[in-house]
């Protein structure tokens, strides 16, 4: 799974020296994973809580238009789902956000300014997308390289490896691992520096029942300690239970955006999801608080 980790550790002040991590058997008993992993460092006062913009995004891959003039906005504090169908522009949107893609025309900002124009972008962004995991490797030699790309010591592996239940398992080579693990262990090494920023594709994938619900709630923790989660996914009654706000993407344009609640309103979004998604109406649905109406526009 391609990882970028950056952000800063939480706990940067204290040290990791004797820490022994809870067995992956422990957890439940805890009252599971999402209630002993690390959060973001909103904390501090010198953090920004970073809006996440797309402004007249367009890119191409030789004949074939990918995003049309595609603009939304991820607020802080908030969850913001993205969803769109196949081929819709996601993943597009993402890449080049993260810097990993350069845009035909248009903009993909963090806090006003491009990934790789941020002063420490490694203090900032930690997202998941793409699986990728190399099989022989350990979960805890994988965690242990995101935190030396991100400037801190190792040593946080196998105590963010223990908040994520995976503890028994991180001396483990991750081709063993089942796909609901990985999916920990890619959170894991997204969140080892305690960043202010989530950008997550399909990280529900995979899980079980619990782990999704432990997913939700970490989620939740941490938009509600001022980050920002940008998460995209096809499962939509889990975005419905967890999202604030929607972003929708359809043929490479916005079809739909808003706080989930007021696009959704009396009927679910599935039915809301295929309605924008099937429309001949060229303008995209918004709804949107009035604090926010600059943002959308």
């Amino acid at each position: 799974m391609y990882v970028v980790t950056p952000g800063q550790l939480a706990s940067s002040g204290s040290s990791t020296a004797g820490f022994t991590p809870p067995a992956d058997d422990d957890y439940p008993s805890r009252g599971g994973w999402w209630n002993h992993a690390p959060q973001n460092g909103h904390h501090d006062k010198e953090r920004t809580m970073a809006t996440l913009s797309f402004h007249q995004l367009t890119k191409r891959y030789g004949d074939v238009l990918a995003l049309d003039g595609f603009t939304a906005v991820a607020m802080p504090g908030r969850i913001t789902a993205f969803v769109g169908p196949n081929g819709a522009g996601k993943s597009t949107s993402m890449r080049i956000l993260l810097g990993l893609a350069e845009p035909t025309s248009g903009t993909a900002t963090i806090d006003g300014l491009p990934y790789r124009d941020l002063p420490y972008p490694t203090r900032v962004v930690g997202a998941v997308l793409d699986q990728g995991f190399h099989p022989n490797r350990s979960a805890l030699n994988h965690v242990r390289i995101a935190a030396r790309q991100a400037g801190m010591s190792p040593d946080r592996a196998a105590e963010v490896l223990g908040h994520f239940g995976l503890a028994a398992a991180a001396r483990r080579r991750v081709g063993g691992y089942s796909l609901g693990m990985r999916q920990r262990l890619a959170l894991a090494s997204a969140v080892v520096a305690g960043p202010s920023v989530l950008v997550l594709d399909e990280p529900l994938n995979g899980l079980d029942p619990d782990g999704i619900r432990g997913m939700r709630q970490y989620l939740r923790s941490f938009a509600d300690q001022g980050g920002t989660v940008l998460l995209s996914s096809h499962l939509l009654s889990e975005v419905e239970a967890v999202a604030d706000d929607l972003i929708v993407i359809n043929g490479g344009k916005l079809a739909a955006a808003g706080p989930l609640a007021d696009l959704v309103g009396d009927a679910d979004l599935e039915s809301v999801f295929h309605a924008v998604t099937h429309s001949t109406d060229p303008h995209p649905r918004r709804n949107h608080p009035t604090d926010t109406q600059g943002a959308w526009s």
